[in-house]
């Protein structure tokens, strides 16, 4: 079976992913920090017995990991793939992972709060990943009491989460938009309505790939629909912008905008040692290419998920051994010479 990010979205290809994530307590217990590793292991099994039907009843297979029996590296090759956040790669207490195969449903037992759903898919899907999860969380409401006040909402360890519990976000690719001097003042406005942009692996001239994460910054005082909305309208606008800065380039230098993307394929394809740092250059650059109709594969070529696959754990995990940077340099090449496919003439 495919995992998501193996997979691409032709409607949009600038918006690289979609998600939904609930937070969610149960309100037989304290909140995860107030736990002792033993109520935490209690918690955690009677979550994961609970949720054997939701299993069994939702589309695909799952499996169930106890992420404190991973090894660090596998942990971290999950927070590569966006499964866990800095906090769960290094919790020791006991913390379930409901994992579907395909890798676009999962839920955290014990993480920051006692459950956190998530529900990602490739392109633009929002209102349909968020209906998913809606059906998900009146799954697993009807079988643990949530912690709830009439007042405040859904209760979570982080204020920022109380409320709805909802975040929505998107990935969106932004090499020419981030590249102009305006793109500061884009995002200031942008944050007047609620949003959060981010790069998504740094941030200003350090955020190599220019992939943006787009997210609401309010969970409390607003609804799911209205959450989920915001976040779409910030993502198209901004996707509409970086569509018209490159037209404008094809339009003014289309043979530049040709031997950039060539160039950057011949480097990939060819290259026998490649830092991460030029790696994702040359990825986004290549992603555009494709985007802008410039360059076709012979077959499938998801650039983003090449972009997880060269991190360091991944290649650490597939080399089965420690590598210093000259090695990871080298099975970065060769990874990537692997997985791009040639080009179609």
């Amino acid at each position: 079976m495919l995992k998501w990010f193996e997979e691409t979205d032709r409607e949009n290809p600038d918006v690289v992913y979609s998600r939904i994530r609930l937070v969610r307590n149960w309100s037989e217990y304290p909140f995860s920090a107030k736990l002792s590793p033993e109520a935490a292991g209690e918690m955690v099994d009677r979550l994961e017995k609970g949720l054997r039907d939701f299993c069994l009843e939702a589309a695909g297979d799952y499996q169930y990991i106890r992420l404190d029996e991973l090894s660090d590296l596998n942990r971290r090759a999950l927070k590569e793939r966006r499964l866990l956040n800095t906090t769960l790669t290094e919790k020791k207490d006991p913390v379930g992972l409901i994992l579907s195969d395909d890798e676009r449903v999962s839920i955290v037992l014990n993480g920051d709060d006692h459950i956190r759903m998530q529900f990602i898919s490739q392109g633009l899907h929002l209102k349909e990943l968020w209906q998913q999860a809606d059906q998900a969380d009146d799954f697993i409401g009807e079988r643990f009491a949530y912690a709830y006040d009439d007042k405040y909402g859904f209760l979570t360890s982080y204020p920022t989460n109380t409320g709805t519990g909802l975040r929505a976000s998107a990935v969106v690719h932004l090499p020419s938009l981030s590249s102009g001097k305006k793109f500061s003042s884009l995002l200031g406005e942008m944050s007047r309505f609620g949003a959060s942009i981010k790069g998504l692996y740094g941030e200003g001239g350090d955020n190599y790939g220019s992939l943006y994460l787009v997210s609401n910054q309010k969970t409390l005082g607003v609804t799911e629909g209205e959450i989920v909305e915001l976040v779409e309208k910030v993502v198209n606008q901004l996707s509409s912008q970086e569509r018209q800065v490159r037209d404008m380039a094809l339009s003014q230098d289309r043979i530049g905008q040709l031997d950039e993307a060539y160039k950057s394929y011949g480097v990939l394809k060819y290259a026998r040692r490649l830092t991460w740092k030029d790696a994702m250059i040359f990825l986004s650059r290549l992603m555009t290419g494709v985007a802008d109709g410039l360059l076709e594969f012979d077959g499938p070529c998801p650039i983003y998920s090449i972009m997880l696959g060269i991190q360091k754990a991944n290649l650490q995990k597939l080399s089965k051994r420690p590598l210093s940077r000259t090695e990871l340099d080298v099975a970065r090449a060769s990874y990537i010479r692997a997985e791009l496919p040639e080009l179609r003439h």
